[in-house]
């Protein structure tokens, strides 16, 4: 019987191979943290922009709400100046009519002014030539001083100014006092001494706010109806007018006399209007 040889084949696996193997899982396990961090980040980068979005939107819409208040706002405010150029308009309309009548009041006094100084003229002549005793001179001479007083204070209100309204304008205390004899408005005088310190006079209050004592301007606010108005560079004598609600004829404020941080006028108001009128707190002559 012939011998069997059996060969026994012993592989062995290289030496390289399980540290490979190793540094592959490795590799595997640092790519997948990898992964995963840049997952985590990008996951928080996504809520960050949706946070931002977020908070852009909502700012947006605050913005939209806030310009849509404002433009309520600015359309009520366009509603009420367009009502307020209606009621100057349609005063302006009447003020204009009654400059009309003012002129027209103003030469017809002064034709009877002169019709009347030619009447008594003749008169006192005629009385002269006729009567020749001492009581009667006495007595003509009594009615030319009375005549000419009474013409004096005529000519005297025909040449005080007249304002665009046909409003006589008082340019001292002297003149107040013919015009309060008029009976047609209340005069009441102030004097406001002091930079933003607001005075009642009569039915509105007057505060300082500067003057130019060198060009006699100044600078008032007055309150008419719990309203302020601004008046800049106001000169003396030229009245500042203003109405009431419920009338159709102006107040006015007139500055007489401006000094250092003082000034010095009159509030004119019709007695037409029927409104309560008080004196000032300080009245100055």
């Amino acid at each position: 019987m012939a011998e069997e040889y059996v060969v026994q084949e012993n592989r062995t696996s290289p030496a390289w191979q399980l540290p490979a193997i190793v540094l592959l899982a490795l590799i595997a396990l640092g790519a997948l943290g990898f992964a995963w961090s840049n997952s985590s980040k990008l996951d928080a980068t996504k809520q960050t922009v949706a946070d931002q979005l977020k908070a852009a939107q909502q700012t947006y819409q605050q913005d939209i709400s806030t310009l849509k208040d404002r433009l309520a706002v600015d359309e009520k405010a366009n509603t009420d100046l367009q009502g307020d150029l209606k009621v100057v308009t349609d005063k302006l309309k009447i003020t204009q009519g009654q400059l009309k009548k003012a002129r027209k009041d103003a030469e017809d006094q002064n034709a009877q002014t002169t019709e009347m100084v030619k009447t008594l003229d003749s008169s006192v002549h005629t009385e002269l030539a006729t009567k020749a005793t001492n009581d009667d001179v006495k007595t003509v001479d009594t009615k030319v001083t009375s005549v000419s007083t009474d013409l004096d204070k005529t000519k005297n209100d025909l040449n005080m100014a007249r304002s665009e309204l046909g409003t006589l304008i008082a340019r001292n205390h002297d003149e107040i006092d013919v015009l309060r004899r008029q009976g047609e408005r209340e005069y009441i005088e102030f004097t406001i001494t002091g930079k933003n310190q607001p005075q009642k006079v009569g039915n509105t209050t007057i505060e300082l706010k500067g003057v130019n004592d060198k060009k006699n301007r100044s600078n008032i606010v007055y309150t008419v109806e719990d309203k302020k108005y601004e008046a800049k560079n106001a000169n003396i004598n030229a009245p500042i007018f203003f109405y009431q609600s419920g009338t159709h004829l102006p107040e006015e404020i007139v500055i007489n006399k401006v000094g250092k941080n003082t000034i010095s006028g009159y509030l004119s108001v019709p007695k037409a209007n029927s409104q309560p009128v008080t004196a000032a707190t300080k009245s100055g002559r």
